[in-house]
């Protein structure tokens, strides 16, 4: 379960992070799958606002950290996760977006008690397909997909931690090692300092189908569930040129036909050419063709369980008297 107190993410419960109080942690520190943030549910004073709180690790580039979460503003999609808030340059960095309930892919398999089902696997891909696509459409290389970037929620997953690579370290710089890039999921051009692109999304996606199956980012391909094996194998490919595009992918995993959606301009200044794959998928409301697998069901009954528990324990929360803040 997600980790509270502390111990998470070393923040008390009443620390002061923003216009934020903390009420507790989103992760587990003892899953050992590396995140690329510290990530607090906080609340505001006047207890109106409950908010999903990001800010860098130690030692981590402040301004590419608040950089990445500028950009992230512009994310289209239903299951994208933007930030809505983020801090002023001379202030400590955070950013925040409005809180749901949701459990960190890894800790949603510790509630589960291992992998999750075919179903859920298939239902989770397609919707990070589509989000995945509708950002290349934008010009935007997500730069951030890890088991821990993906959030589990009642209605489908969120996409969270965007230009986690990015913001780790510059192109050039090898990225291999450094602190919150799970490295089964960290594709090997970036690995060693090249530029994100969106085929190392694929790659990305693919180690994350992997660990919602099995438990890890890179098994054998024998682990993996058979109707799984020929999407996962095909993202991780070492050559970037030979991974699926985002429509071959719905259709290895079985997503079905997608339902009609008018394009969505872009807005500000992120925005870049629309690829054919995302003028199919692209839609502001969950209408494309993941959202035909992510109906009731979609997720384990003891999910579903910890997402009530998760949700009742905030509404029965009292604002802690808020400590000094910490930088």
């Amino acid at each position: 379960m997600p980790a509270s107190g502390a111990g998470a993410g070393g923040r008390a419960r009443g620390s002061v992070i923003g216009p934020y109080t903390v009420l507790r942690g989103l992760d587990d520190e003892a899953c050992g799958i590396p995140v690329p943030e510290r990530r607090f549910i906080g609340r505001s004073a006047d207890g109106d606002r409950t908010v999903l709180i990001g800010v860098p690790l130690p030692g981590a580039d402040p301004g590419r950290f608040l950089a990445e979460a500028e950009t992230s503003r512009y994310l289209l999609g239903p299951w994208s996760s933007p930030a809505t808030e983020v801090a002023a340059p001379d202030d400590a960095p955070w950013h925040a977006r409005p809180y749901l309930p949701a459990l960190p892919l890894p800790a949603a398999l510790t509630v589960h008690g291992g992998p999750l089902p075919e179903g859920t696997v298939r239902a989770l891909g397609a919707a990070l397909v589509e989000t995945l696509a509708i950002g290349h459409g934008q010009g935007l290389a997500h730069a951030g997909v890890s088991p821990a970037a993906v959030l589990l929620a009642a209605d489908g997953p969120r996409l969270t931690c965007f230009g986690a690579v990015r913001a780790a370290a510059g192109d050039g710089e090898a990225r291999s090692g450094l602190p919150g890039l799970e490295s089964g999921s960290l594709p090997p051009e970036e690995a060693t300092g090249g530029r994100p692109h969106p085929a190392g999304d694929v790659y990305a996606l693919g180690a994350t189908l992997a660990y919602a199956a099995t438990g890890y980012t890179v098994p054998e391909r024998e682990e993996l569930p058979a109707a799984l094996r020929t999407v996962v194998t095909a993202c991780l490919s070492r050559d970037p040129a030979a991974r699926p595009r985002p429509a071959e992918l719905l259709d290895l995993l079985g997503a079905g036909d997608p339902a009609p959606a008018s394009p969505a301009p872009a807005s500000g200044p992120a925005s870049g050419p629309m690829s054919s794959d995302t003028v199919l998928l692209r839609s502001a409301e969950p209408a494309g063709r993941a959202a035909a697998l992510l109906g009731p069901g979609w997720l384990p009954g003891r999910i579903i369980a910890a997402l009530a528990r998760q949700s009742a324990g905030l509404l029965a929360a009292t604002l802690p008297v808020p400590h000094a803040p910490q930088d």
